[in-house]
């Protein structure tokens, strides 16, 4: 008989887990974990919430400091930040969403289910940089990336994506549907003090992570833990010229292109004559003419994976 071995919890542990994520397909998993828990965690429950509102209520009851394991997407991680960060939650996550941007950059993309349920609730923590998003109507956490522009509407777009669409090809389909409209807007950009930009662009989106858009190499060079952000501004494009820049961000070789400019930062401004759409790690956000992102150094904490050779 095969020996079962209990989990040993380092702080009081929560599990979340988001019906919706991946089109709904995460439901199905509702059964499994809670039985996976039982046997080997006991003393944790599995949550299944299909409402933002209950699974925020579920963290903020929680002891100050617990470790909050989310099974869902970005999207999931983007809902609850507000609630992990008031309650100084560890983020433990269990990748089950469309794109997956943060737990790529936490080495967990990959990990079957149980192994990362397994990793999240035992794995010791570290620090993760957060950005933060001020407009005129509050102030917003996010994790892997604010867009603005372009990215923003192909993040809606993505939302409406055929079911069996998941991750990069989701957001391929969204990215060529949207550049029947393509549109730019005039964008004022600065970083730290300096003019990085201003004029037409296509966006003005920043990265926490290295990703985007379900695997998108956006900022290759990015992480998580320098206390900076990354802005990727792309100016002035065509439907051709921006047909064409697909394959080199694909390739993560779109960085040499004149038009598209990069930098890292703390605190960025941008200002437009126009509103324009932002979205939160994927998530749509509101319209806005002037926004400012800062940088929040190790703001909470996140059970990672170290990744090894085999792991490549």
């Amino acid at each position: 008989m095969r020996e079962r071995t209990v989990i040993a919890l380092h702080e009081p542990a929560l599990v979340l887990l988001n019906p919706r994520a991946a089109a709904g397909r995460a439901a199905g998993l509702c059964a499994p974990v809670a039985q996976w828990l039982v046997e080997y965690a006991p003393q944790v429950r599995c949550h299944a919430v299909d409402g933002i509102g209950a699974a925020l209520a579920l963290i903020t009851a929680q002891p100050a400091a617990s470790r909050v394991v989310l099974v869902g997407g970005d999207g999931t991680v983007h809902r609850m930040l507000p609630a992990l960060l008031q309650r100084q939650c560890t983020l433990g996550l269990v990748p089950l969403g469309s794109g997956n941007d943060t737990a790529r950059a936490l080495g967990l993309a990959g990990m079957v289910w149980d192994a990362a349920l397994a990793h999240a609730l035992a794995a010791p923590a570290s620090a993760m940089d957060l950005g933060e998003l001020a407009t005129s109507g509050g102030v917003v956490p996010f994790a892997s990336s604010l867009t603005a522009g372009f990215d923003s509407a192909v993040g809606l777009r993505a939302l409406h994506a055929p079911r069996l669409l998941r991750g990069l090809p989701r957001y391929l389909w969204a990215t060529f549907g949207e550049l029947a409209a393509l549109r730019t807007w005039p964008m004022k950009v600065e970083v730290d003090g300096v003019t990085l930009h201003d004029g037409a662009a296509l966006f003005a989106s920043v990265l926490n992570t290295p990703s985007f858009g379900g695997g998108m190499p956006a900022v290759p060079h990015a992480r998580i833990d320098d206390g900076r952000l990354d802005v990727l501004v792309a100016g002035r494009f065509g439907r051709v010229g921006a047909a064409l820049m697909m394959p080199r961000l694909l390739a993560a070789a779109h960085l040499s292109h004149p038009r598209v400019t990069t930098r890292p930062f703390t605190t960025m401004s941008v200002t437009s004559e126009v509103a324009v759409p932002l979205a939160g790690d994927g998530e749509p956000l509101c319209e806005a003419q002037a926004w400012r992102i800062n940088v929040r150094p190790s703001a909470l904490q996140v059970v990672r994976r170290v990744m090894t050779s085999a792991d490549r």
